[in-house]
């Protein structure tokens, strides 16, 4: 397909650079828009495709059933399709040939931040009430000193739920702006 899809496309040039468009057969021309038609429709199948899953990644010996996994046990505070979006974010990242030589160090600096973002969740989350209305308090005084756009894009962080925090500490921070 993509050798038809080329020949198509410099076909098309071609005969686009040699007869102007005026004096251009309309049979010509159908070809031309056909051509072009199935050129774009060609790009975006192919821009609509997510990325392969290798076996392993190139370079590293690192499984995408991992990084899907620390993903999954990483960011709870997010949802199945959130989770799933980033992996598909960083799976098309760690593919491109062009990051062969990164590839290693991506995938350590996401664990690394991955597993420091559980850490802090799970931290969180161990905390009595008393502690999460102290740690509400001190959010709201810091809140106040903040910008009216930095509060507003905080808010909208925490009504999304994207703030790795546990879900009560979340209300509870949520209600620190009212």
């Amino acid at each position: 397909m993509p050798g038809v899809l080329r020949r198509s496309l410099l076909f098309a040039v071609l005969l686009t650079c040699a007869v102007p468009a005026r004096a251009a057969d309309p049979l010509v021309m159908f070809l031309l828009g056909v051509a072009r038609d199935m050129a774009i429709k060609a790009i975006e199948e192919r821009m609509a495709r997510p990325a392969p899953e290798p076996e392993v990644y190139g370079g590293t010996t690192v499984q995408p059933a991992h990084l899907r996994q620390l993903i999954h046990d990483s960011f709870l505070h997010l949802s199945e399709g959130q989770r799933e979006e980033i992996f598909q974010a960083l799976n098309a990242e760690l593919v491109k040939h062009e990051n062969f030589t990164v590839r290693a160090s991506i995938i350590e600096y996401f664990s690394q931040r991955a597993l420091q973002v559980r850490i802090a969740h799970m931290q969180l989350a161990q905390l009595n009430s008393v502690q999460m209305q102290r740690l509400a308090f001190e959010f709201r005084k810091e809140i106040r000193g903040m910008p009216e756009e930095d509060m507003k894009q905080l808010r909208g962080t925490l009504q999304q739920g994207l703030l790795p925090v546990p879900a009560d500490l979340n209300r509870l921070l949520l209600a620190q702006f009212d």
